[in-house]
């Protein structure tokens, strides 16, 4: 994984720890319609601030998944591990604010 990669997936980590931890809770609560309406902006700003950086570079980041090598531009890149960072932090969220609830 060479510093673009990491670059990415620590915007995407940052974005995703301060929605889950500081925004959501504040202005969606466990409404799921309310949180995945404000994760479009989420992933939407992610997806601009890495488009700003690497758009029309022609820099390929390599995915690797199960010992294949991928070579992606940035957009999927972005979104591709934005999503696969966002599934565990999501579900820790709910589990925690629905039991509290309890």
């Amino acid at each position: 994984m060479n510093n673009y990669e990491l670059s990415i997936i620590t915007l995407n980590f940052v974005i995703l720890l301060t929605s889950y931890l500081a925004i959501y809770p504040k202005i969606a609560g466990v409404e799921l319609n309310k949180v995945a309406f404000f994760d479009l902006f989420a992933s939407g700003l992610a997806l601009l601030i890495v488009g700003i950086k690497y758009g029309g570079t022609g820099q390929e980041f390599t995915l690797a998944f199960m010992q294949l090598n991928i070579q992606i531009n940035w957009f999927w890149f972005t979104f591709i591990s934005y999503g696969l960072l966002e599934i565990p932090i999501a579900l820790w969220y709910f589990r925690t604010l629905l039991f509290k609830k309890k």
